[in-house]
């Protein structure tokens, strides 16, 4: 157990230590760090390294050749051209990362902020990138040279703004990708905050581009500081390669190897960046391929909290409440004269949802059914708070224990109500279990991290509550599942996982929208029992969204039955199946299989004979 929980609280670790030894395999990746690796140490040891001050200058040896005392030479005022070259690669190097730092400081949060979140935040960054865009960057450079003097620092910082938009565009249209993702809403549900979900999932989509884009805008830093400075723009008493270039080109004629080495060094470290870039992506790309085949989401739906008993102190409180309801018509959920609708380009609103009224109470099952685009999901959505952000609520309420979380009148469900409740009191199980499951990650991590940040409890717990979360939904060897990638298990046994993180917090409410949907006819039978056996341990109330007839007949108390965004008939199961009032509902009944007799066979027996 102990090397499980270091195995989670290391995942970090592992991957990182996973980039480096792919880096190091790879022999792009080893040229490129031994290439920097030199010019760094050489920058780092320059005191130690070069024999004269950057701008100590021998009269009496001007352009003088190598020799012992000046290992490649010196320059047209007797300066050493070996001291100048170590000390330029310190100012050249660290004013590129300057440059690369302020570029990322700018364009990395507010891509992130604008594509994740959108609305107006994302116009106004908009506005000012296209103004930053439409800027010429050589004048404006030549203008901070004029305005500030010749400061290579002030001149990178500069261009670090420019240079800051496309940052910003490549990782807004990255993040506008997958915000809307399953993996995203799964993370929601869980209870996971948005600084949560921004850095843990989100953040690993746009992390390759970000880091070729920085080997590549270091280059181009280190280009065009040098272009600058070999123009005659830079200080010459700052001892850079572009001013080191400028020098040589002056005297090309009289000492060729002047501009030699200045132009080998800016090579070598351009060259160097960009091959180093594409290796780490090529690194951190590699370990996903098969994964990402799988991937149109992530991070365990629910997988967030406790499978064990819950505390004490929060068993009392629920039960209190209770016990008030008993004597009253309280319900858990309540949901009253529910429409939702979509803005068109008319003016005018859609509604996919229209006066839908029903209830849920604990330890109740109900079954919402009706075809592809009746409205079931939206209200589902509603509910949890993931409808997408063009929604509207454009008519009544939605309560939960009690409270409002859309009050009569509000257009949009309150995010702020529902966070404290997603993860600990409503948890959500998906359709479609692949899709609701991080490649990147393992199991276990998906099911503990959540854990801990909702729940406030230590990774060592959160663990022996994963653990005890997996086999109690049916997964025979829990260890090995823990430690599995999502796309080392079936199905059935992720789906298992998916519904593991829906009851980890003992929740009052499961929505459940279509769970058994991409399994197998054996699979969907042990999920089946299994949700029916939870809920009747727990005391849970579930919101079951379903087409199907026959799992409604298998496992809900109640049926409301919904066609065209509308609630046509609600009742008992039993009275439903039996009894049904509604045209719609007959026809959906009479759609089931069961009872049927077999279709015949195209071809009878006796044509057989005689086309044979």
């Amino acid at each position: 157990m102990s090397q499980l929980v270091e195995l989670t609280g290391q995942t970090g670790v592992v991957v990182r230590s996973h980039v480096i030894h792919k880096v190091l395999r790879n022999p792009m990746g080893l040229i490129a760090l031994a290439i920097l690796g030199v010019l760094v140490t050489m920058a780092v040891l320059a005191d130690v390294l070069a024999p004269f001050d950057e701008n100590f200058a021998d009269i009496a040896s001007t352009l003088a050749a190598p020799d012992a005392n000046h290992l490649l030479g010196t320059d047209s005022v007797g300066r050493d051209v070996w001291s100048r070259l170590a000390f330029g690669a310190r100012t050249t190097l660290l004013s590129a990362l300057l440059c690369a730092a302020v570029a990322i400081g700018i364009g990395l949060p507010a891509g992130l902020v604008a594509g994740y979140y959108g609305g107006k935040f994302d116009g106004i960054a908009g506005w000012f990138v296209n103004i930053l865009m439409s800027l010429p960057g050589i004048i404006v450079l030549l203008t901070v040279r004029a305005a500030f003097g010749p400061s290579v620092w002030i001149s990178m910082i500069a261009f670090g703004i420019l240079l800051s938009p496309g940052y910003f565009r490549l990782t807004r249209t990255s993040v506008q990708s997958v915000r809307n993702e399953l993996y995203v809403d799964a993370a929601r549900v869980a209870g996971l905050s948005d600084r949560s979900i921004i850095s843990r999932h989100i953040f690993s989509v746009v992390r390759a581009p970000i880091i070729i884009q920085t080997a590549m805008v270091c280059g181009v830093a280190i280009s065009v500081q040098s272009g600058l400075e070999f123009l005659g723009l830079g200080d010459p008493t700052v001892a850079t390669w572009g001013v080191m270039l400028s020098e040589g080109f002056k005297n090309v004629y009289l000492t060729p190897t002047l501009l030699l080495w200045p132009a080998v060094a800016i090579g070598l470290a351009v060259g160097a960046l960009v091959l180093l870039g594409n290796a780490v992506r090529d690194a951190l790309e590699d370990g996903e391929k098969i994964k990402q085949r799988k991937r149109k989401a992530a991070a365990s739906a629910s997988a967030t909290e406790r499978t064990t008993p819950a505390p004490a102190k929060v068993r009392q409180a629920r039960g209190a409440v209770a016990a008030v309801e008993s004597g009253t018509e309280h319900h858990l959920v309540k949901v009253t004269n529910l429409g939702v609708g979509y803005p068109q380009a008319d003016g005018s609103i859609k509604k996919v949802v229209d006066d839908v009224s029903f209830h849920v109470d604990r330890g109740e099952i109900l079954g919402i059914v009706g075809e592809s685009g009746s409205g079931k999901s939206q209200t589902a959505f509603s509910i949890l708070g993931l409808l997408p952000g063009t929604a509207r609520i454009v008519a009544g309420s939605i309560q939960f224990d009690g409270n409002y979380t859309v009050a009569p009148g509000e257009e949009k469900v309150s995010q702020e109500r529902l966070t404290k409740l997603r993860g600990k009191r409503i948890s959500y199980i998906p359709q479609e279990p692949m899709s609701n499951l991080d490649p990147a990650f393992t199991i276990g991590y998906q099911l503990v991290t959540p854990m801990v940040r909702v729940l406030g409890i230590s990774k060592a717990e959160a663990t022996k509550r994963a653990m005890k979360l997996l086999s109690d939904v049916g997964i025979a060897n829990p260890e090995r599942t823990f430690q599995a990638y999502p796309h080392e298990v079936s199905g059935g046994m992720a789906q298992r996982v998916l519904i593991a993180g829906a009851i980890s917090c003992e929740p009052d409410l499961i929505i459940a929208d279509e769970p058994t949907t991409a399994l197998d006819v054996t699979v969907q039978a042990d999920v089946l029992d299994l949700i029916r056996d939870l809920q009747r341990r727990l005391n849970v109330g579930v919101i079951l969204v379903t087409h199907n007839f026959g799992v409604v007949s298998d496992l809900c108390d109640r049926v409301v039955v919904m066609q065209n965004g509308r609630l046509v008939e609600e009742g008992p199961v039993r009275t439903i199946l039996r009894e049904p009032k509604d045209p719609y509902t007959q026809m959906l009944l009479s759609s089931m299989l069961e009872g049927k007799e077999p279709m015949t066979m195209l071809v009878s027996a006796p044509a057989k004979e005689a086309v044979k």
